[in-house]
């Protein structure tokens, strides 16, 4: 189970990320203050999708042995744990009838220490750190809905330009399904499953893990169909993967 084709175009879309980042940076002045040794994003919980799981198990497999693995890997079984019970306590918040923006306020406000956070304050697989953390810094629009790193210098109600996290999700969301269907996965859930970077880290990716029917001829993912945009536009058709793949930026909305 390889995964290149699907890992290069995660790749891409990867690219398409930092470029957007720059961009921003570019557009925005004194707004973005991360720097080398800020390790505010290292402390926030948030999930991976199915191909970015697999990506970053996979690059952390091949960059690390024997002791730094160990310790890295003690590391998540510790995040994991706390992760474990704050969903834990937001489940229970649910069912006793807390409403939904309360549980996802308390959640966001957990800290849990990244297990690929090292002494020096320094990501332990940074060249392949997950699209979460490389967007932390700059606006994002989320359902609507705008969101800033805390330590930023955007300016609350002023509209800037943003990262629309809903169309990067969906073309991470394609990947998996993509994926899944290379293997011909017997689980119908498989591209759906999302994960904290703990354990995606401490899980063994195995064919029989994943659900994988090696004695069947693979899936493959299903065209999509072309957008108004893909009908009007004047490029040539080789351009079309970069384009699949390019990320969308907008107004941030008012507000934050």
């Amino acid at each position: 189970m390889e995964f290149t084709e699907i890992f290069e175009k995660y790749e891409a879309l990867v690219a398409e990320v930092d470029k957007a980042f720059d961009k921003i940076a570019e557009q925005t002045e004194d707004g973005i203050k991360c720097g080398k040794g800020c390790s505010d994003c290292c402390h926030a919980l948030f999930d991976l999708t199915l191909v970015e799981a697999l990506y970053l198990n996979r690059k952390f497999n091949e960059m690390y042995k024997g002791l730094g693995r160990s310790e890295i890997m003690h590391e998540a079984d510790v995040a994991d744990r706390l992760i474990h019970k704050v969903k834990r306590r937001a489940f229970k918040a649910s069912q006793s009838g807390v409403p939904a923006s309360e549980i996802l306020k308390e959640v966001s406000l957990a800290r849990v220490k990244c297990p690929l956070l090292l002494k020096d304050n320094l990501c332990a697989v940074y060249d392949f750190r997950p699209l979460t953390c490389r967007i932390y810094g700059v606006p994002m629009n989320i359902g609507g809905k705008a969101h800033s790193c805390q330590k930023s210098g955007f300016a609350p109600g002023k509209s800037y330009p943003a990262i629309n996290m809903d169309t990067l999700q969906s073309k991470l969301m394609e990947l998996s399904e993509e994926m899944a269907a290379s293997i011909n996965s017997s689980l119908k859930e498989l591209p759906d499953v999302i994960v904290p970077v703990s354990m995606a880290l401490v899980t063994d990716y195995t064919p029989e893990y994943l659900g994988a029917n090696t004695g069947k001829k693979p899936e493959t993912a299903p065209a999509a169909e072309p957008s108004e945009a893909c009908n009007t536009c004047t490029e040539d058709k080789s351009a079309c993967a970069s384009c699949n793949y390019s990320v969308e930026l907008g107004a941030m909305p008012e507000g934050k």
